[in-house]
């Protein structure tokens, strides 16, 4: 039985130009990706270089909701650059109004978030035991920004497209999740993990045109989670190809949904 579809139409500075209704990116282009401070971790021999926005001003309470955010494949490389390119620019514009930490991890050329294939037409049975090298990395620097107080530990978030939206599938899957919810867009997870996701918060996203992943790969997560007895939300965008991303992350019901989201259990 197919899966139930929804269909959708459709930093100080910073700040200063949001509440003036003005889009940064347009005031100037190059200024929200200057503030992505470039650094990176070594760790067990591997390097992973990664983009962090920290806003400004924290709140009176000190710690901030966390969005990790995975990049496609097109993305890869060893420029810190490069995975700037989607969806970034998306959260740091909505600072006035969703302030927040945003990291951007850089997957390595030649690795991928999960090793799967991204075009198989089904994912069961195809996730391996243990992350990819340079997915624990990420969430080894998810780790010790939470345990430098910086974040607020019930309000981080994982969502990224394509190769992200399988490491989307993967992270927040994880035994111990510290996700309070994510969003994988055009990606694929494997249906025999469905259970992992029950209670979770989870909203995907893909284009049913999508001739690099298969739109089937999010249906059958989305129907595998159901029959589990969750409750996901799911987006299928007629007449879309692959680009399921622009629309999603430019959507202001999308940020509403994910920053209201909290973890409530251990």
């Amino acid at each position: 039985m197919r899966a139930m579809t929804t269909f959708m139409s459709g930093v100080s500075l910073l700040g200063a130009l949001v509440a003036s209704g003005t889009d940064a990116r347009a005031a100037d282009p190059g200024a929200w990706q200057a503030s992505f401070a470039r650094d990176e971790l070594q760790s067990g021999g591997a390097t992973l270089r990664y983009r962090l926005f920290t806003p400004e001003a924290a709140p009176s309470g000190g710690k901030l909701p966390l969005v990790l955010f995975l990049h496609g494949a097109g993305e890869r490389g060893d420029d810190n650059a490069a995975l700037l390119k989607h969806g970034a620019a998306e959260f740091h514009r909505r600072q006035a109004t969703h302030p927040c930490l945003v990291l951007v991890p850089q997957c390595p050329t030649g690795r991928k978030w999960v090793e799967v294939d991204w075009g198989g037409g089904g994912g069961a049975g195809t996730f391996p035991a243990t992350p990819s090298e340079p997915l624990r990395l990420a969430l080894e620097v998810v780790d010790g920004l939470i345990a430098a107080g910086k974040v607020d530990s019930d309000r981080v978030y994982v969502t990224g497209l394509s190769m992200g939206g399988y490491g989307t599938w993967y992270a927040a899957g994880m035994p111990g999740s510290r996700f309070a919810a994510a969003a994988p867009i055009c990606g694929g997870g494997d249906p025999a993990w469905a259970k992992r996701y029950v209670g979770l918060p989870l909203w995907a996203f893909h284009g049913d045109d999508d001739r690099a992943v298969p739109v089937g790969r999010s249906r059958e997560m989305i129907e595998a989670i159901r029959a589990a007895g969750g409750e996901p939300k799911y987006t299928e965008y007629p007449a879309v190809g692959h680009d399921s991303w622009t629309r999603t992350y430019a959507d202001d019901a999308f940020h509403d949904w994910l920053f209201a989201q909290r973890r409530t259990g251990d």
